[in-house]
């Protein structure tokens, strides 16, 4: 007689880790998004406050959503009442299909970016992560960001739009704690991802970060930052060597699977998913490159 098997249950299991006054942060898998970890791969930060709970990023798809709505209420007391998107990247974003559109904010630029491309990453992710994507479908915010800062509760978030590694990034600083919440303008100890990536904008956006006067970051990927600058300072060293590297790539003529190959410095030996950023940083950041500086033979030189 044939015994029916059945696939254990997809559940993410959500770990949150106290790193201030009423914060948590949960720590994504420092991996490429894979069927193993169900896309949830990005930093995810919960704050209470007296108005209800407040979510910065919300994971890769409806039932990691779901799961982050139960563990806030459970952590704080109350439900979401604002829940911030810090950039278009699927691994943050495609969770907000578990909340209202209404308490779903995001900047104008990054609310007409996700019209414009968000839609697009569903057949990728689909197909990355199977099951783990059933019934998600990507929210717009309902809750355009256009004040410096904003209040809710007890509790103010000062509000930096920025932009470098996508068109249209969010960082928020909480006023109380001084936590400053960074998207993937800042990595920690894991190498930094380029897929709309404009280096000089990025740098520029680094520049402010460094400025404020906060005591502690929450990356985008890898672990918290109890220091001020540590994850600013690694993540600008990175992107200062692969813009010099992919540079110094084309000038020598490397196609882009040697660029790939390139020797990683030992100070970022024990960075996760090196090799894997640097080869698809070629794929997003070479052509252009070659473009730039490699001159065409059809045409005339100026």
């Amino acid at each position: 007689m044939a015994v029916p098997v059945f696939a254990a249950p997809l559940t993410y299991r959500l770990t949150p880790i106290p790193i201030g006054e009423g914060i948590w942060m949960i720590a994504g898998a420092d991996e490429p998004i894979l069927q193993s970890n169900g896309g949830a791969i990005a930093n995810i930060t919960i704050i209470a406050t007296s108005a209800g709970a407040v979510l910065v990023d919300a994971g890769p798809s409806l039932r990691y959503g779901e799961a982050l709505a139960a563990l806030a209420r459970q952590l704080t007391g109350k439900a979401v009442a604002r829940l911030y998107l810090t950039h278009l990247h699927p691994d943050h974003t495609y969770g907000d299909a578990a909340f209202d559109p209404a308490i779903i904010a995001g900047t104008p630029a990054l609310i007409e970016t996700l019209k414009r491309e968000g839609p697009g990453f569903a057949d990728g992710m689909y197909r990355l992560l199977g099951d783990w994507m059933r019934g998600t479908e990507i929210h717009m915010p309902g809750h355009p960001i256009n004040a410096r800062s904003e209040t809710l509760g007890d509790r103010t978030f000062r509000m930096l739009p920025l932009a470098g590694h996508s068109d249209a990034d969010l960082a928020l600083l909480d006023t109380r704690t001084g936590t400053l919440i960074a998207g993937d303008l800042v990595f920690h100890d894991r190498a930094p991802s380029t897929p709309h990536a404009d280096l000089p904008r990025w740098r520029t956006s680094l520049d402010t970060l460094k400025e404020l006067r906060h005591r502690t970051v929450v990356p985008g990927h890898g672990p918290f930052d109890k220091t001020p600058g540590a994850a600013i300072d690694q993540t600008r060293d990175w992107i200062d060597w692969l813009d010099a590297a992919l540079t110094k790539a084309v000038d020598d003529g490397l196609d882009m699977v040697e660029a790939g190959t390139m020797p990683i410095p030992p100070r970022f030996a024990a960075m996760k998913a090196a090799r894997y950023e640097i080869q698809r940083s070629v794929s997003h950041l070479y052509a252009r490159l070659e473009d730039e500086r490699l001159p065409r033979v059809d045409r005339p030189r100026n």
